[in-house]
């Protein structure tokens, strides 16, 4: 007759009491070893199993696991075998699964995984899988099976192809989605070893094993350090490209495609586009992928309802990956991948895919904005609006009320559903929150605030408060750093680029600057930052911006009592001088003996960035002169007029062209009708011979007049 679970407690209950009164290791033993039976058996509840540990606690499992000599008869491993059962048994509560008593044992379990296996192990390698799959789901344990080794256990236990190798593999990616770059730090070689032999099993595989692949693959790559930089890397990455462009070239079903759309994108996530090859094949295997990425856009986002389909938001998440290489592609032009007449393709299908995402843009509710694949979608667009400024341009135009709204609810309120991945191309580690969706919108902005009708929209709809708030919040980040201004790209593109959208409407829309508070809140600011900017390194194209900006935006708001005179104001310019007078300087002509002017070493690597600006500066500055009636002392405290004279009659006059002269002469002309103390320095430093020789024509009727 067989007996039920009532018989298995009652039974249990019998083998506590004698576990309780045991007087001697024999008792116990036998007592424990019912009691692993019973365990085994899995009849047993979690009030039943917390009852176990309350009467035995570790103190008999960590005996077990130390004792050497097991009882006559009994495998050699009988005393752990039943140690670690008990310990699986224990672990199925969490709170005692993230106990220090067993974590401590981590190594144990390790040398398990790591040990030949014979046919009586194997309940103790189920065992030991259960301990740490419970391990990997408390606060302190992936730290700890991290530090002490589980991943170069459970690599080896993969490798070896021993029982339950199919668990390592399982448990290797939930340790890497939790601890992906601790992982890669301590145990890159392992890891590595297991991406070749998935990427090898993946190329080789001519069954549905290849698509289950293509779910695994992704948890094996790693984003720091790409793989690209090593050759066993480099590998890998081949086999999977070979491995994907067989898949993506065959017909496919919606279940086979999906995870293949999802490798590639982590891929080039991790990547770039560096995993694909040069040459004819790699450009059209390019094309493909960006190709089905926006057919499956389109198909998902026109159609009502199949972003309700699970999973569906994820797939078209890593289309819009593929996107964004596409983008960067077609816009390459050092050594480029795809061909120009690829580029016009695909530049077609995409614009066919924007629309269907400013389709689905438009029809989101306010009470889905915290969904993240909204955030992705608003994402992507903007990386189309920073290149194609001409595509689509009326629906974005329609879309832009929108767009500010989004954005500004975001980065007012923060946003805490960020759990779909938002793949990146360009490192942009620093300042990035995940609610910072005006970020990824800015250089779109930036282009249509230089247009009347989209800057129209987008004033109306509230965007340059939101924008200045921004700025004033992106500085923040940037100085609360512990090391001052720590270079940090995002936060110092986003400043630089919200700096060129102000510029734009510094020009365009004078009275909004005049009229709107915002933006003398931002003078104040820009006023204290500069000084701030230029005393430190690397940090010159965000200081030409500020500058320009702060001299610009001064010309307008000369009225205001923040710019009479004030010690941040005078600073202010101090540092913009500072940042003009240094940006030439006189160099010996390696063809000739002559001296010629050239750009200051220091501003060399950042003059594509800075020399527009540099001129905008020169221009803002001559402006301002008239205006602040203390301002020609500052520039007369700084000795620029005597640097300048100096310099102009180092130099050969054919070494300086005709737009450097004119800036130079509208603001040594300024100079000179606003301060007779500048007109003398600049005639006591034969201002006139100079300026005949470089033809500035209304310097020297200036300096000639009395």
């Amino acid at each position: 007759m067989a007996s039920g679970p009532g018989d298995g407690h009652a039974t249990l209950k019998r083998c506590l009491a004698v576990l309780r009164e045991a007087r001697n290791d024999s008792e116990q033993f036998a007592a424990l070893l019912l009691v692993t039976k019973a365990v085994r058996a899995g009849e047993l509840d979690a009030k039943t199993r917390r009852k176990i540990f309350d009467a035995i606690g570790f103190t008999f499992p960590n005996r077990l696991l130390t004792s050497r000599q097991p009882p006559a008869g009994c495998p050699p491993d009988t005393f752990r075998a039943l140690g670690l059962t008990l310990l699986a048994c224990f672990c199925t509560d969490p709170e005692l699964a993230g106990h220090s008593q067993v974590l401590n044992k981590i190594p144990t379990f390790n040398d398990v995984l790591v040990s030949p296996c014979s046919p009586e192990s194997t309940s103790m390698i189920d065992d030991v899988y259960q301990c740490l799959s419970a391990v990997l789901a408390t606060a302190r344990g992936p730290r700890e099976l991290v530090t002490k080794g589980t991943v170069s256990a459970l690599c080896q236990a993969y490798l070896n192809g021993r029982y339950g190798s199919a668990r390592a593999l399982t448990l290797l990616g939930g340790l890497l989605a939790i601890a992906e770059a601790k992982c890669w730090q301590r145990d890159a070689p392992h890891l590595l070893a297991v991406l070749g032999k998935l990427s090898d099993d993946f190329l080789k595989a001519e069954d549905m094993t290849k698509f289950e692949l293509c779910e695994v693959l992704p948890h094996f790559i790693p984003l720091s350090p790409p793989p690209t930089q090593d050759s066993q890397g480099s590998e890998c990455l081949h086999r999977l490209y070979r491995g994907l462009a067989d898949i993506l070239g065959s017909k496919l079903s919606q279940s086979q495609r999906d995870p293949a759309l999802k490798l590639a994108a982590c891929l080039v996530q991790a990547c770039g586009s560096e995993w694909i090859p040069a040459g004819s094949a790699g450009s059209k295997f390019l094309a493909l992928l960006v190709n089905l990425a926006c057919v499956e856009v389109r198909l998902t986002l026109e159609e009502p309802g199949p972003l309700d389909v699970e999973g569906k938001k994820e797939v078209v998440t890593a289309c819009y990956v593929l996107i964004e290489m596409g983008i960067q592609e077609c816009l390459r032009e050092d050594k480029p991948l795809l061909e120009e007449k690829q580029k016009m393709q695909l530049l077609r299908i995409m614009e066919e895919a924007f629309g269907a995402v400013i389709f689905y843009l438009r029809q989101v509710k306010q009470e889905e904005l915290q969904d993240p694949f909204i955030f992705a979608s608003v994402r992507i667009l903007g990386a189309w609006m920073a290149e194609e400024t001409s595509s689509l341009k009326q629906e974005i135009c329609e879309l832009l009320p929108f767009l500010v709204h989004y954005a500004k609810k975001l980065f007012q309120e923060g946003s805490p559903a960020v759990s779909l991945p938002q793949p990146e191309l360009v490192s942009t580690k620093g300042s990035a929150s995940p609610q910072d969706a005006l970020r990824f919108l800015l250089p779109g902005f930036c282009h249509l605030t230089a247009e009347d009708k989209p800057r129209d929209i987008l004033i109306s709809a509230g965007a340059p408060a939101l924008l200045c708030e921004y700025f004033l919040h992106q500085w923040k980040v940037l100085t609360s750093v512990p090391k001052p201004l720590t270079p940090l790209t995002s936060t110092e593109m986003s400043l630089q680029t919200a700096c060129g959208i102000f510029l734009n409407l510094v020009v365009t829309a004078p009275d909004l600057i005049r009229q709107d508070k915002n933006f003398s809140s931002l003078m104040d600011m820009l006023l204290k930052s500069l000084p701030l900017l230029l005393s430190q390194k690397d940090h010159l194209v965000l200081a030409a911006n500020v500058a320009t900006l702060g001299l610009m935006m001064a010309r307008i708001l000369a009225g205001s009592a923040a710019l009479q005179g004030s010690q941040s104001a005078q600073e202010f310019f101090r540092a913009a001088i500072l940042f003009l007078s240094q940006a030439h300087t006189a160099q010996a002509d390696p063809g000739s003996e002559a001296m010629v002017l050239a750009v200051s070493p220091a501003y060399t690597g950042a003059w594509p960035e800075v020399g527009e600006l540099w001129f905008l500066g020169m221009q803002a500055l001559a402006a301002c002169l008239p205006l602040f009636p203390w301002l020609p002392q500052a520039v007369l405290q700084t000795h620029w007029l005597e640097n300048l004279s100096e310099l102009l009659t180092r130099v050969a006059p054919a070494s300086v062209d005709f737009e450097l002269v004119a800036a130079f002469q509208g603001v040594l002309v300024e100079l000179a009708r606003a301060s007779s103390p500048c007109r003398d320095v600049i005639l006591s430093h034969h201002g006139t011979e100079w300026a005949n020789l470089y033809g500035m024509a209304a310097l020297e009727q200036c300096l000639s007049e009395q």
